[in-house]
């Protein structure tokens, strides 16, 4: 089986626009000025659709939360291999020393293709400058200028998310080391990326972004697009700014914009699980992944190899281990019941899958699987694709009810979040008396409720002015988004965001001692380690510190639908 090559990408960028990649850092075999000319508005168009990276962050952030769990200690004598090495790096909060591979979804592979997408973004900005005087207010040229910013600023947002800390406030973010944040076009041969007009903090890296959501977020036309949900259409450009404040902690923005996205009728673009066709799990992911769905704000086509790293069986969702104190991460996302419905909830049923090797080894939802585009049947190589959702209308209507709780509007909350239960087929209503039930207690004695640090993160964060009731609504908002983000990685920058403490215990293939970590709130393994050839190409490496005290021909095993509680699970 091929893995997904990202170097074909980049040649295809430096190619058509002559771009020095900042992942890389190397010289062009040609001129730099040796590229297609981008002179008109439909060129400008074109040239922004392959600015969508095809590279997510979704695996090394899945296995650096707190969603999978290690089958080697789950599950009894069992020593399996991860899928590729650097899997169970990440799961160690280990740097990860296989840049070089390319491999897919590895740290290296995110940060080279978000880069080459910021690097279309800044030539498509570019060449709409040379083409007029006022690229915003021109008719012809203001919606791709829109798209153009907006593309940029989610770029940088991911990637200052995933390789810097969280943002804390204006003053702590000052002195946080964040990423580069590249707005103008490279044409020089070896630039100095350690240069400080590049090195920006993560205080100044989020004041940019802000600048780019709000020079694009009200420019978007939908009409523009062949296929709105594959761009920056008007609803995805709203969730973009509604996350962001929310994560600024921007509480009436964060409502504006997603009330923008989701307008006055939310239950409307909230999806149809109900109607969703369980017939085969490829009529599931055609339904799951239908363009023209409400609720598909954003669609982002990659070369994941995520089902691939569950088919070993080394990470998974999974019952956990009371013996080892490892939560049933199973139970948590979509069997253990919520505060206004029991056991599984209705809307996974004839959903859930396991593999062939048995139930033991964890279970995941239909949503991950693969499609898979040959190149050659006969020899059976090809090209893996995973379609993922960056914003949709069901994670936009959480981050509004969380904004809601801390502006002290928890009956507009409520209502947000009985919607959210209603969508999936949940029929009893949602009361305060349902969230104080399901989420009281600890984090120690309740695998529902998080170990929560924001007091931790910023003096500024107005968390414990809160009720104990609207507490418990927090914890149901984090309990939800989990549920509804897995698979996404978007749960790990709620660890990070709110000081979430991490458990992870892990057995090495050949070995039969069981290991404890725990990654606390201020542990500076919450932050990944740029890419080495970054490194090495001058850009000074993070400040983190290491902790003191298979399948080699890529088949799979055949997926088997796990009725779970149904009766059928064998």
């Amino acid at each position: 089986m091929k893995s997904m090559n990202r170097n074909i990408y980049s040649l295809i960028i430096l190619c058509l626009l002559g771009v020095i990649s900042i992942c890389s850092c190397t010289a062009l075999d040609e001129a730099p000025d040796n590229r297609t000319e981008i002179d008109n508005p439909e060129k400008v168009s074109k040239l922004l659709t392959s600015g969508y990276p095809v590279a997510v962050p979704a695996v090394i952030c899945e296995l650096s939360g707190d969603n999978l769990v290690d089958n080697n200690v789950v599950v009894p004598a069992t020593h399996n291999d991860a899928y590729a090495k650097f899997h169970e790096q990440a799961y160690k909060w280990e740097d990860i020393d296989n840049y070089s591979t390319g491999e897919d979804d590895s740290p290296y592979v995110v940060w080279e293709a978000y880069y080459q997408g910021i690097a279309v973004a800044n030539h498509a900005i570019q060449a709409m400058r040379q083409m007029s005087a006022d690229p915003a207010h021109d008719r012809n040229l203001s919606h791709s200028w829109g798209e153009a910013h907006l593309l940029r600023a989610y770029l940088h947002f991911v990637l200052v998310n995933v390789f810097a800390e969280a943002y804390k406030d204006e003053t702590l973010s000052a002195n946080d080391v964040g990423i580069p944040y590249v707005s103008e076009v490279e044409n020089t041969v070896n630039v100095d990326y350690g240069d400080p007009k590049f090195r920006k903090s993560v205080a100044e890296v989020y004041r940019l972004i802000e600048q780019d959501i709000l020079e694009g977020v009200d420019l978007i036309d939908d009409s523009k697009y062949q296929v709105p949900a594959y761009h920056f259409n008007r609803n995805a450009a709203n969730a973009l700014a509604a996350r962001y404040y929310l994560y600024k902690r921007d509480y009436e923005k964060v409502v504006k914009y997603a009330t923008e996205a989701l307008g006055n009728n939310p239950a409307a673009s909230l999806r149809k699980w109900a109607t969703m066709s369980s017939n085969t799990i490829n009529t599931l992911l055609n339904d799951f992944n239908d363009e023209t769905a409400a609720c598909n704000y954003l669609i982002q086509a990659t070369y994941s190899l995520f089902d691939r790293m569950l088919s070993a069986c080394r990470f998974a969702i999974n019952s956990g281990s009371k013996s080892e104190n490892v939560d049933a991460t199973k139970d948590i996302l979509y069997e253990g019941g919520g505060p206004n419905w029991s056991s599984r909830l209705k809307a996974f049923d004839g959903k859930i899958y396991r593999w062939a090797a048995g139930s033991e080894y964890g279970s995941w939802l239909f949503r991950v699987y693969e499609y898979f585009e040959y190149d050659d049947k006969i020899a059976g190589i090809g090209w893996v694709h995973i379609l993922y959702q960056p914003f949709t209308a069901e994670e936009t209507l959480l981050c509004r009810a969380e904004a809601e709780i801390y502006l002290g509007q928890t009956d507009k909350a409520m209502t947000d979040l009985e919607f959210w239960t209603a969508s999936h087929m949940v029929d009893e209503p949602l009361t305060q008396a349902g969230i104080n039930k399901k989420y009281k207690g600890t984090a120690e004695s309740n695998i529902y409720v998080s170990d929560l640090h924001p007091k931790d993160m910023s003096p500024e964060w107005k968390y414990d002015a809160l009720s104990d009731e609207a507490k418990r609504m927090i914890d149901c908002v984090l309990h939800f988004r989990r549920i509804e983000t897995m698979f996404e990685g978007l749960r790990w920058f709620d660890i990070k965001r709110y000081g979430i403490t991490v458990h992870h215990a892990y057995r090495d293939p050949k070995e039969d001692e069981i290991h404890h970590d725990y990654l606390y709130w201020n542990d500076p393994r919450r932050v990944l380690q740029i890419p080495k050839n970054v490194i090495d190409a001058g850009y000074p490496s993070n400040n983190r510190s290491q902790k003191l005290s298979s399948n080699e021909d890529g088949m799979k095993s055949k997926p088997v639908l796990d009725e779970g509680n149904l009766g059928n699970n064998d």
